[in-house]
């Protein structure tokens, strides 16, 4: 195997541009595989600042000529267009990385189950939140020097400049790090200074968003199911070693492997002495694509596993007098003495904060209260992440529903849409409200009377009466469900199995919805991978039941997934918000 890009005979590249979910065009690289087809791929992601046409030298070194191989400039990078080391948000180009597989898969034809992944420092951050977020079934993920902790050597940076942030907005720094600091080969660093194509800057606000996110990840690595390889570079400038230790300690995945990579830069698929890394990266490539492909089940983990660890720890009784009594103690009586003033804390305190009423006032998100304080209470609860992350689930929803209605109505099939817990219906009706092909029925469920009677209004208030109706129903009902009349051709199911611990129930929820759904048939569903605020839900918070704490455990949307794929559906696509907290996912019924 070489070790150097120049003593390598260069594979042939194409060169071509895909569409992203917002329209934007992205440019990429494809190296066919020598044969020319092929069933086998693997993506490459770059590092920060750089761009797809400085890993020719990864293709042609890892020496794979039945694999092809393809490669992006990431937003804002090398000849994909936007500003200079920008993105809309982290989580942007999150997805921006899922729509690249997706066109890699359908335009290339080749199966997500045949990819593999190799990223590098903020393309690994990328890859390791695209696999977490959206659980795809990958081959193998190999990350090089992820960027989970960058170094900002002067003191107090990183509050200083999210200070700055918050006064100015967002603003580009430039990188400090030079070229001699990457990598220890003489071409690599002058190619690195003589590349126009080169980016030193990056937004602040990618560089805050991208701490934030690989938190996350470390933080939540259990979830990650995908075949993982970690490699670390020992001498790294840029980035700290200890997330990356942390991160392989809590990955969830039950093949994975970690190499500490002695005297390597941060660059670490592009050091002198690269062919130490290559060889393992291609050694494990090849035992992932020659191995049977497949994940652990998860339909137990409600059983056993750490979300079931979790959620126990959740249930016990904290000791008055610690410090997080006491916290907690405090933050139910201030919630309380809020409820006076507060229509939002009123209303979670009558119905529950996880009522259909709770919900409703969430997505109207209109501060209201008694005074000037009350309204600003008010505004301060509508505000918290988790309702922000609610807010933008209700769109993610909506796109989803018009998608799957669109989807009907192009294969020439009738619209027949049934919420089994819709709440008061609004993100439904709101949807579908002046679509141009109107659904043939809507039936919303709901198992309480004050969701039905509230819902029934806001269909008359709409207008829909024609069309749609609200009556009540166990969503959790595999006969009731199944007897469904119209039988529908969409169904949707939103911020309802995040409420119940227990898998059973769900599937056999999912399971009344595929005796109704005909093959064909869509399913929109939600999920609750992560939430930050988790420990304060369960313990300051009230449910609808009597309440009672509101306690949740998470579902991983590797986990959730499953689930409708055991009930007989395909996922399709899937949404996310940018704080990981909130999916919505199309699926398909087989």
């Amino acid at each position: 195997m070489a070790t150097s890009g120049s003593e390598s005979v260069a594979r042939q590249v194409e060169e071509h541009v895909f569409t992203t979910h917002d329209g934007s065009q992205l440019f990429y690289r494809h190296w066919p595989s020598a044969a020319g087809t092929t069933d086998r791929a693997v993506v490459l992601l770059h590092r920060g600042h750089e761009h797809s046409g400085r890993l020719q030298h990864l293709v042609d070194e890892l020496d794979l000529p039945d694999v092809s191989f393809f490669a992006w400039d990431a937003r804002g990078h090398g000849r994909s267009p936007g500003r200079r080391g920008h993105s809309p948000s982290l989580g942007t180009s999150v997805w921006d990385v899922d729509a690249f597989v997706g066109h890699v898969s359908e335009g290339h034809g080749i199966c997500v189950e045949n990819l593999a992944v190799v990223a590098q420092s903020v393309g690994a951050v990328l890859a390791a939140a695209w696999v977490h977020d959206y659980a795809p079934k990958i081959r193998g993920l190999v990350l090089a020097s992820p960027a989970f902790d960058v170094k900002l050597y002067v003191p107090f940076a990183r509050p200083g400049l999210k200070l700055l942030h918050a006064l100015r907005g967002d603003f580009d720094v430039n990188s400090y790090v030079k070229a001699r600091f990457l990598t220890h080969d003489p071409a690599r660093i002058a190619s690195f200074d003589a590349d126009p194509l080169v980016t030193r800057a990056i937004s602040v606000k990618i560089l805050l968003a991208l701490y934030e996110a690989a938190n996350r990840v470390v933080a939540d690595a259990q979830a990650i199911q995908v075949p993982t390889q970690l490699l670390i570079s020992e001498d790294d400038w840029v980035v700290r070693r200890e997330p990356q230790y942390e991160f392989f300690s809590r990955l969830g995945s039950a093949v994975k492997e970690c190499h500490l990579l002695p005297g390597f830069y941060h660059d670490t698929l592009g050091e002198r002495d690269r062919a130490k890394a290559i060889g393992r990266v291609r050694s494990f490539l090849l035992r992932r694509f020659e191995e049977p492909a497949g994940s652990p089940s998860l339909l137990d983990a409600d059983r056993q596993g750490y979300t079931r660890d979790e959620f126990d720890a959740l249930r016990q009784p904290l000791s008055p007098r610690s410090p997080k009594g006491l916290f907690f103690a405090l933050s139910r009586l201030a919630l309380r003495a809020g409820e006076a003033v507060s229509e939002g804390l009123r209303i979670g305190g009558t119905t529950g904060f996880d009522s259909g009423s709770t919900l409703d006032y969430v997505y109207r998100n209109n501060p209201t209260g008694k005074t000037v304080l009350g309204r600003w209470i008010d505004r301060a609860y509508l505000n918290s992440v988790g309702w922000r992350g609610i807010r933008v689930r209700k769109e993610h929803l909506e796109q989803l529903i018009v998608r799957a209605v669109d989807r009907l109505s192009d294969e020439g099939r009738p619209v027949r849409l049934v919420d089994i817990a819709a709440g008061h219906g609004r993100y439904i009706l709101d949807a579908l409200a002046g679509h141009a092909s109107a659904p043939e029925s809507i039936l919303l469920r709901d198992y309480s009377d004050l969701n039905v009677r509230q819902g029934s209004a806001l269909i008359a208030e709409k207008g829909l009466a024609q069309i749609a109706r609200f009556e009540k129903g166990d969503a959790f009902d595999r006969a009731s469900l199944a007897a469904l009349d119209p039988r529908p051709t969409l169904g949707v199911v939103s911020g309802l199995y995040e409420l119940f611990p227990d898998n059973a129930p769900v599937r056999e929820s999912l399971a009344g919805l595929a005796d109704a759904i005909d093959a064909g048939g869509y399913l929109v569903y939600t999920g609750q991978p992560w939430h930050p605020q988790l420990e304060f839900i369960a313990r300051a918070l009230s449910s609808h039941r009597g309440g009672r704490p509101w306690v949740m455990r998470r579902r991983t949307q590797p986990e959730m997934d499953q689930l409708v794929e055991a009930a007989g559906f395909r996922k399709l696509d899937e949404r996310v918000d940018e704080w990981g907290i909130f999916t919505v996912s199309l699926a398909q019924r087989v």
